[in-house]
């Protein structure tokens, strides 16, 4: 005669059978589409602004390989590209390379994961070369890229200006140190829902936006807040150490890029951020938002402010 225990011991044995059974693979839908067109664009208003630009690529399978030939051929050439401001149309101009301003060139490159200053990719970008476009807080701003029959479109705004209020800086937690420091600012949000991105800079090579890089005021919404500012590590770096990332060290130089974003540009950064920070077998899949109709990607305005901060000698 079996007893409850059996009972229990057999039910569950059957259950995970039938759960078994039951499993498919799962195979996200964007593994088996056909190839479409990927935008990366942006236009600022405020101090340190970078050109409006608008990077066009072709997607590729998640599982492929790629080298430098392959990557190069993904940049899409001879696209017309045009952003309205609300009384202006204006062609952007396809500058490749070695055309590129410094800023640019390295921003193109980071954005693909790559060194902006010895890259050999072929990097193109589409540029608003003669500033033509009313940057202002408050403007709406209307892509149009066509792509042979293909149009994709997409709008998006300029926020209002959060900027840093003030900064101080700590010793690190833990022991002691002498060369290490933790950064720390105050920020003023506003009763309105506001979104905050921000990218540092600690040896000149270039700006460069942390693992998570954007947050809303959720938890703080129209107080005066303080949250540490870390140092956003390279890409690849071979020099990674946990123990002292998101510090500075004591005597540099640091910029910080300040940006507030609406929703929609909110949403591509959020997912973006989740999805590549959760690897490993177990990691969920995460789809990443878009604003491009017609196409994937994004089109999003900044409001922005850049800061040169002096890490003190201790």
């Amino acid at each position: 005669m079996l007893n409850k225990s059996n009972y229990f011991i057999i039910f569950l044995a059957f259950s995970i059978i039938a759960l078994h059974s039951c499993e498919e693979p799962y195979t996200p839908e964007v593994l088996n589409t056909e190839q479409q067109f990927v935008i990366e664009g942006f236009v600022e208003a405020g101090p340190g602004a970078n050109p409006t630009y608008v990077m066009i690529t072709k997607s590729i399978p998640y599982t492929s390989k790629i080298d430098a030939n392959a990557l190069g051929n993904l940049f899409v050439k001879n696209a017309l590209v045009s952003v309205n401001d609300g009384k202006n149309n204006v062609a952007l101009t396809q500058l490749c390379l070695q055309q590129l301003p410094p800023d640019l060139r390295r921003q193109a490159a980071q954005s693909l994961g790559l060194n902006g200053d010895s890259v050999n990719v072929d990097i193109c970008l589409y540029v608003d070369v003669f500033n033509q476009l009313d940057r202002k807080i408050g403007g709406k701003y209307d892509l149009t890229v066509k792509v042979g029959s293909l149009t994709m479109t997409s709008s998006t705004t300029i926020p209002p200006h959060i900027p840093i209020d003030s900064v101080r800086w700590t010793d690190p937690p833990g022991e002691p140190s002498d060369t290490l420091a933790r950064l720390w600012v105050w920020v003023n949000d506003r009763p309105e829902k506001d979104y905050y991105r921000y990218m540092t800079d600690t040896d000149g090579s270039g700006l460069v936006a942390p693992f998570t890089s954007v947050t809303d005021d959720a938890f703080f919404n129209g107080k005066k807040f303080e949250f540490p500012l870390q140092s956003a590590p390279r890409r690849g770096a071979r020099d990674f150490d946990p123990q002292t990332a998101g510090l500075y060290m004591r005597g540099d130089s640091v910029t910080v890029k300040w940006l507030n974003l609406d929703k929609e540009h909110f949403d591509f950064w959020n997912t973006r951020d989740f999805a590549a920070n959760s690897g490993g077998p177990f990691a969920s899949y995460t789809r990443i938002r878009t604003n491009i109709k017609g196409g994937l990607g994004v089109w999003g305005g900044y409001s922005v402010s850049t800061y040169r901060i002096f890490c003190p000698e201790k």
